[in-house]
């Protein structure tokens, strides 16, 4: 039973993972649209976000207004 959790623990997370960057395809496909491509260079510049980062500055910042919530009731 152990190891079917595992598995699908590892199946989920490689489907997250496949889904996000998915929508990052999609959303840099919309965006080319709207970008103006620059005249001077040959090469437009790829859009790159890091995922682990954003998602580490969306955690930290949800910790800092639960400490503050929890600073405010005291």
């Amino acid at each position: 039973m152990d190891r079917k959790k595992k598995i699908a623990a590892i199946t989920a997370v490689a489907n997250y993972i496949k889904s996000e960057q998915e929508a990052i395809a999609f959303s840099q496909s919309r965006i080319s649209h709207f970008v103006p491509e620059i005249k001077e260079t040959k090469e437009q510049s790829p859009l790159v976000m890091n995922l682990w980062g954003i998602s580490g500055r969306q955690q930290q910042m949800q910790m800092r207004s639960m400490m503050q919530i929890k600073a405010l009731h005291r």
